[in-house]
C-alpha cells in the first residue's frame, strides 16, 4: 500500500528523531497520521478500505484525524455517545468529537461510534469517514495552551451518511481495536519526548555554565548541577523502558501495563524536566525566545491526551490487581 514494510520498531527510531524538531505539535500531528488513526485499518480494514483511504495517507496526499474523545468521554472511551445507526448499505452517524488533532485540515477520520445498543465494550466501531461529507461541521479550532502549532477542533455530526463497507473489521470490535491502536500512540508520544528532554537538558547546562550569578556560574552551584544529572539520569532510565516495551511488543506480547507506565512516567517527568529546567533559565525562562518555555507548554499535554495520568494508573493497578472489587 505503498509503505516500507518495516516493523513497529522503526516507527519508534523516527519518533525518537523526530524529537529533534523545536515544538511537540509537528511529532504529534505526525503520530496520528502514523501510530494512531491508521494502525486499525492497517490491521483489520479490507483491501478496498486501504485502497481508499490508507494509500493517499501513507504517501501523505491525505491527513488523517482520530474521531474518539467526545466533550463528556475523554479517556473514559467507553462513554462515547456518537451513534452510527445502520440503514440499508450505509451508516447514519449523529453526535460530536472533541480534541480532534488536525481535525480543521483532515481528508477523513478514523470514527469511533456506537453501532449497537449492546455492552459498552462490545457495542462500537471504527468508520473511515471522509470529512467533506454533508452534514460533517468543524465548528472551531481550540485555543491551547501548548502545541499551538496543531490544529485541534470540535466537530458535530447531523445524518451523516457513509457506505458501510467503510467500517474498519468487524461491526462491534471497534473498543478492542482501539485500545490496540492506543498502545502504539502512547509509545510513540513516550518516543518523541526523549530528545527534546535531552536537548532541554543540554541547553540548560550550557546557558548556566554562561550566566553568572555572586561571581560564579550558575552551573557552578552543587544543587543546579546535581539536580541536572538526576533528569538526565531519569530520561534515561525511561528511553530503557520504552525499549523494553517497544522489543515485547515485537515479540507479541501484551505490553499493556509497561506501555502505561512509560506513558505515565513520560508525563510526570516531561513536567519535572521542564519545570526544573525553566527555574534555572530564571527570568529568560519566562520568555517565549528560548525553547524551555515552549516545552513547559507543549510537554504539559503528556499527563493529559492519550490518557490522563490518573487512566495510566487505573490500569497499571488492573494489571498489578490492585484495583478493589467492583
Amino acid at each position: 500500500y505503498g509503505g516500507m514494510g518495516l516493523d513497529f520498531s522503526y516507527n519508534m527510531a523516527v519518533a525518537e528523531e523526530l524529537g529533534n524538531i523545536r515544538c511537540g505539535g509537528i511529532p504529534m500531528a505526525i503520530g496520528v497520521q502514523a501510530g494512531m488513526a491508521t494502525p486499525a485499518l492497517t490491521r483489520f480494514g479490507s483491501d478496498e478500505l486501504k485502497k481508499q483511504f490508507l494509500v493517499p495517507t501513507i504517501a501523505g496526499d491525505f491527513v488523517a484525524c482520530l474521531g474518539i474523545s467526545e466533550a463528556e468521554a475523554g479517556s473514559d472511551v467507553a462513554n462515547i455517545k456518537t451513534k452510527a445507526v445502520r440503514k440499508g448499505n450505509e451508516y447514519v452517524i449523529n453526535g460530536g468529537k472533541m480534541w480532534t488533532t488536525s481535525g480543521c485540515q483532515a481528508d477523513w477520520m478514523c470514527l469511533l461510534a456506537n453501532t449497537s445498543e449492546g455492552p459498552p465494550h462490545r457495542n462500537k466501531s471504527l468508520i473511515c469517514l471522509p470529512m467533506n461529507l454533508p452534514g460533517i461541521h468543524v465548528a472551531k479550532k481550540i485555543d491551547k495552551l501548548g502545541m499551538r502549532s496543531s490544529d485541534t477542533a470540535q466537530i458535530f455530526f447531523e445524518d451523516v451518511r457513509v457506505p458501510s463497507k467503510n467500517l474498519i473489521g468487524e461491526e462491534g470490535k471497534g473498543f478492542t481495536y482501539q485500545m490496540l491502536q492506543f498502545q502504539e500512540e502512547r509509545l510513540w508520544a513516550v518516543a518523541t519526548v526523549l530528545t527534546l528532554l535531552e536537548t532541554i537538558i543540554q541547553e540548560t547546562i550550557d546557558y548556566t555554565s554562561q550566566r553568572k550569578v555572586f561571581d560564579q556560574s550558575v552551573l557552578h552551584n552543587q544543587a543546579v548541577h546535581f539536580r541536572l544529572a538526576e533528569l538526565a539520569t531519569e530520561v534515561e532510565l525511561l528511553r530503557s523502558l520504552l525499549y523494553r516495551t517497544v522489543a515485547l511488543y515485537m515479540e507479541g506480547k501484551d505490553v499493556t501495563k509497561l506501555a502505561s507506565m512509560a506513558k505515565l512516567k513520560a508525563g510526570r517527568l516531561a513536567r519535572e524536566v521542564c519545570d526544573s529546567c525553566l527555574q534555572f533559565w530564571g527570568g529568560m525562562g519566562f520568555t517565549s525566545e528560548v525553547l524551555v518555555s515552549r516545552a513547559y507548554r507543549d510537554t504539559r499535554l503528556l499527563s493529559i491526551g492519550g490518557g490522563t495520568d490518573e487512566t495510566m494508573l487505573s490500569i497499571i493497578c488492573k494489571y498489578m490487581g490492585t484495583l478493589p472489587s467492583q
